[in-house]
């Protein structure tokens, strides 16, 4: 399995004024021009996503559909045990479930999605922090366990940006 780690894009400040429940805090409008950007990084590097799992929370589930819309043969799904606070271990079970998926993304929230890289590096939550919209890939000979992932490529948004083939501006 191939399994694409991927951190939400940069979001609008938390104002409990506007956004009373957190989790209803979308991208920011450069949040959304950034990640579009990294997610043609990732797509161009990652063709065979078959399914992008993410966070329910709306900075989450928007740049799990910024990355969809790069991948149309990909479906986005929301999951529960994305939510900030998670175990490293269920998501790798989850992740395990998944019959027939050979390449999956997970787009998430720190510090959880760090400790998960380390775990699957590793073996123990050792922390890989991301930047806002950062990725990682992985390889696993079989299903995700920890300490059983080949990292392949680990990334910040400015080199996905770069990937993305859209020309810089003078």
């Amino acid at each position: 399995m191939r399994l694409i780690l991927i951190r939400h894009g940069p979001a609008g400040s938390a104002d409990p004024e506007r956004w009373p429940d957190d989790g209803e805090r979308p991208l920011s409008e450069s949040g959304v021009r950034r990640m579009r950007l990294a997610a043609r990084g990732i797509a161009r590097m990652e063709r065979g996503i078959q399914v992008i799992l993410t966070s329910p929370l709306a900075r989450a589930l928007e740049t799990a559909r910024l990355l969809g819309d790069r991948l149309p043969d990909a479906r986005v799904e929301a999951h529960d045990v994305l939510r900030p606070g998670h175990s490293p271990r269920r998501v790798m079970d989850m992740c395990a479930s998944l019959d027939g998926v050979t390449h999956l993304a997970l787009v998430g929230h720190e510090p959880d999605l760090g400790k998960l890289a380390g775990t699957i590096a590793f073996g123990a939550p050792s922390p890989m922090p991301f930047k806002k919209a950062g990725a990682c890939a992985f390889d696993f000979d079989a299903a995700p366990k920890a300490g059983g992932g080949r990292l392949l490529w680990f990334l910040p948004p400015r080199a996905l940006r770069r990937l993305s083939g859209r020309k810089r501006r003078a």
